[in-house]
């Protein structure tokens, strides 16, 4: 199966093989229940972002490279109707867990941002847990309201606002009220999850 037809659990899938690598250390590494990365590699869950970065550095990848990204280009285009898009649920069935999420970096070789549009849907689900990862990020509200919750603090966002943090801060993004919202998403990688 080639990179481009492959799913984001398959393809975590192979990475951990390659590496000789059981289910059960990848989970003691990454801090992830064993019983998430098996639901990812068989495409029942749609990880969230933070998960995908631990999982990268795990597997000494780019995030990009998890995306079926070559990484090749000193510049990307995205047009609007080619991205990649990655539905996060928490069943076969698709039950929405909150959020859809498309790269906007693909083919930039040496990037340092991870940039992602992403499209926050009123939960069907019980709140998620927090994520932390290392690296930074900012989050700039293009529509809806959007719910923030950062350590002790919650906030609402709404058009035009924005939010910059450390991402090892426990955190939490979802959609506040009943209509979907829309983000501009730029995580900074740091160096430590810089794979040339």
């Amino acid at each position: 199966m080639s990179d481009e037809n492959m799913t984001i659990g398959e393809k975590f899938k192979e990475l951990r093989v390659a590496k000789d690598m059981s289910i059960k250390d990848v989970s003691l590494q990454s801090g992830i229940p064993e019983s998430t990365i098996s639901q990812i590699e068989d495409n029942v869950l749609s990880p969230p972002l933070g998960n995908i970065i631990s999982l990268a550095k795990i597997f000494e990848v780019s995030v990009g490279e998890c995306f079926g990204d070559s990484a090749d280009s000193p510049f990307c285009i995205v047009r609007g109707d080619s991205r990649k898009t990655v539905s996060r649920f928490n069943s076969s069935e698709g039950k929405s867990c909150g959020y859809t999420y498309e790269a906007l970096g693909l083919q930039k070789k040496n990037r340092q941002m991870e940039p992602f549009l992403v499209t926050l849907t009123p939960s069907e689900s019980p709140q998620a847990e927090p994520n932390q990862h290392i690296g930074e990020e900012i989050i700039f509200v293009l529509e809806g309201e959007v719910k923030v919750s950062l350590a002790d603090h919650t906030d609402i966002l709404n058009p035009g606002d924005s939010i910059y943090y450390d991402s090892n801060l426990p955190h939490i993004v979802s959609c506040h009220g009943d209509k979907p919202a829309t983000i501009l998403a730029v995580i900074y990688a740091r160096d430590e999850m810089i794979i040339l």
